[in-house]
């Protein structure tokens, strides 16, 4: 073999010898985009409006209302949307007639005839959302030989049950301790806060263990877990608190490798599970620990911090997800308080639900979890007054469902994002449009834009020099979805 062909053999083997092939730069010539609209002061409701079509257009002028769409740069993958499965929901749907209860997991779970829910959540052992307090062992019982989920097999876990059959008997599952059992705490109260006693934090790793085995036991697969519901309040209700570093020190020490000997260490467990306003500075503490963080998936997050704009503090989830790039963002929880009845109708509950998800999804979440998805019409039940909002309320007196526009607002996500798909970039060039876009799996673009205006606002969806011309009506959300 002559010397002249060892450089082509050396560039084949090593794949020099031709450029790897590109993939192809998306395109929106010769494409429709379907666009399905929620508006106030109108009856539509995720309602399918004519098919917008693209031409080619030039550089738009500044004047010109735009969202720009770049399937080219693409980010975080969608795990899904959903809610919590709580007692609550399950007490108040074993009350409706029926036909409703099947209207109801169609509403929720059903792709085609719903919005299509993938997500959920629920607790071990009693929380606010819960007729009574109670655990599943017999109080003083530290080596967990009581423990039972018995008082789930009432309402709960026939309520999972049938969420999962109805979302195609597939539905990722992650579960939240709020308390752990009286006698374990510091103050010996299952409300108001305490610590767990050091004796019985490997009792209490145990029980997380003994929780999960007794539920896929009942064929309900867990997926994943959080340490504990809002570490750092001090509530009427079942709560318990610990301090960042408290936490980083039962993961490493006691939960994590108290999974991986029960043979759960492929499940997902996700740390802090309280509000934005300190999610920096508890992710630092947990991750900056590699005993720590090597049993950590995510970390979760709740809204209750603050209700308006700007104060909702996303740029603490970028700040997360710019140090800690390998971890997965989660929002765990969020809900109106207060709820009365007469303001089931209120449009700016929906508002929150679509700012919030938009802005969480483009700082890194890949997971987005309601609280209740079902309550009654007094917004309980709730053990000790804690009544709050949910997408659908059950009128037990008269037992019909009410969908608020909060449901549709989640649905123009749920519905048309599907777990796979990827984040893609999105900018808009007038702050009342808000927007954020994904491309699933199967190459469907869905881009949702919010306008939280008081006026229509005509503005052209463009991609990559493609354009395609609607208008937003004031106080609305709409999905494009792009073929």
């Amino acid at each position: 073999m002559t010397s002249k062909f060892l450089p082509l053999l050396l560039a084949s083997a090593l794949g020099l010898g031709r450029a790897a092939a590109q993939p192809t730069p998306y395109s929106a010539a010769g494409k429709t985009a379907q666009v399905f609209t929620t508006a106030q002061g109108t009856d539509q409701r995720l309602a399918a409006g004519p098919a917008l079509s693209f031409k080619e257009v030039g550089q738009p002028v500044e004047t010109q209302v735009c969202v720009f769409v770049d399937p080219g740069h693409q980010f975080q993958t969608l795990l899904g949307i959903g809610g919590a499965l709580t007692d609550a929901s399950a007490e108040t749907f074993f009350k409706l007639p029926k036909d409703k209860q099947q209207e109801f997991m169609r509403a929720y779970y059903s792709p085609s005839d719903g919005i299509g829910y993938t997500l959920a959540r629920t607790s071990i052992g009693s929380c606010d959302f819960s007729s009574g307090s109670y655990t599943y062992i017999k109080e003083g019982d530290a080596s967990l030989k009581s423990f039972s989920v018995k008082h789930d097999e009432q309402f709960r876990i026939p309520f999972i049950k049938q969420a999962t059959a109805a979302a195609g008997g597939k539905l990722p599952l992650f579960v939240s301790p709020w308390t752990p059992p009286a006698f374990m705490k510091t103050n010996h109260d299952l409300l108001h806060g305490g610590k767990l006693l050091p004796a019985f934090r490997q009792p209490w790793a145990d029980y997380y263990v003994k929780f999960i085995q007794a539920y896929e036991k009942q064929g309900i697969p867990i997926w994943g877990l959080t340490v504990q519901n809002e570490e750092m309040a001090t509530q009427k209700w079942e709560s318990c608190l610990y301090t960042a570093e408290e936490e980083r020190d039962f993961i490493k020490e006691y939960l994590g490798p108290t999974l991986a000997k029960g043979g759960l260490g492929d499940r997902k467990l996700i740390a802090w599970d309280h509000n934005r306003d300190l999610l920096y500075q508890r992710a630092s503490t947990v991750l900056d620990d590699p005993e720590a963080a090597k049993y950590v998936w995510g970390i979760g997050y709740h809204w209750y911090e603050t209700w308006t704009g700007s104060g909702m503090l996303f740029d603490n989830e970028r700040r997360v997800k710019e140090a800690f790039p390998n971890t997965n963002l989660m929002f765990t929880e969020g809900c109106i308080e207060n709820f009365k009845f007469d303001q089931v109708n209120e449009w700016r509950l929906g508002e929150r639900y679509g700012h919030s998800m938009i802005n969480d999804f483009n700082n890194g979440t890949v997971g987005w979890t309601d609280w209740n998805v079902l309550l009654d019409q007094t917004g309980g039940p709730n053990h000790v007054g804690n009544f709050c909002f949910a997408p659908i309320i059950a009128d037990t007196r008269t037992g019909k469902l009410i969908y608020t526009n909060a449901y549709y607002y989640i649905g123009h996500f749920s519905k048309f994002v599907r777990p796979g798909a990827k984040r893609i970039a999105v900018t808009t060039n007038r702050d009342w449009l808000q927007a954020t876009a994904f491309q699933n799996t199967d190459g469907k673009v869905a881009v949702v834009v919010m306008n939280s205006g008081d006026k229509p606002q005509e503005f052209q969806l463009w991609i990559k020099g493609q354009a395609a011309t609607t208008t937003s009506l004031p106080h609305s959300m709409a999905t494009y979805v792009i073929n």
